[in-house]
């Protein structure tokens, strides 16, 4: 039972419905799901381990909110992290896997769109898969993709973002399908640096982005 309400309550928070910051009353959940307060609390429990939700003394468990620091250390690492799928994916992706990505960078091109974080992901997810690499995939699909998915919902989509992203979806599919690894990794590095730039210009935060990110290689 706990892992239902732990799956109802992660899709309403990466679909908005339940915003930033609001309490996740034990109370008011057990009485909804029909349950007593252990479930619900386990529930909550998975939440905070995978980075959606925070624990606050006193006050309860929320929908988890990320300071400007915390979403910029999100990016760095979704920078390491991808740039090494996208690289070992190059090195180890067969044929029919390579004309699959194809397949789904061409498909993703009519689905790509404002409000359509789907076609994003299933491109980023299927470059974790072709990785090869079981705990890369694991934390992303787990740990990272939730917590971005959460930390971008609330964002209004950056003008003329869209059409770049793609773009840049394309070039880094053919590095993978030409089997360059080392361009893969760095046009990798390129569009999360990208996307990190944008979406610190949706937030409009008081203190400009720091680049501590690594330089391409």
């Amino acid at each position: 039972m706990a892992s239902h309400i732990a799956d109802s309550l992660k899709s309403e928070m990466l679909s908005g419905d339940l915003t930033a910051g609001q309490r996740l009353g034990e109370a008011a959940l057990a009485e909804r799901f029909s349950v007593s307060r252990g479930p619900v609390r386990d529930a909550l429990s998975r939440l905070v381990e995978i980075g959606i939700a925070v624990s606050v003394p006193n006050a309860g468990t929320r929908v988890r909110e990320f300071s400007q620091g915390e979403a910029q250390e999100l990016y760095e690492l979704r920078e390491t992290l991808e740039a090494e799928a996208a690289r070992l994916a190059a090195i180890r992706a067969d044929k029919a896997e390579k004309a699959a990505l194809v397949a789904l960078t061409e498909i993703s091109e009519d689905r790509f769109g404002p409000g359509r974080q789907g076609s994003d992901n299933d491109f980023h997810m299927e470059l974790a898969r072709l990785s090869g690499n079981g705990l890369l995939l694991r934390l992303l699909s787990e740990q990272l993709y939730p917590q971005l998915m959460l930390l971008r919902i609330h964002s209004r989509n950056a003008t003329g973002r869209l059409g770049k992203a793609l773009n840049e979806h394309h070039s880094i599919c053919q590095a993978v399908v030409d089997g360059d690894p080392e361009l893969a990794n760095i046009l990798m590095r390129r569009h999360i640096r990208n996307s990190w730039k944008s979406f610190y210009n949706r937030m409009a935060y008081a203190v400009p982005p720091s680049n501590k990110t690594t330089k391409d290689s």
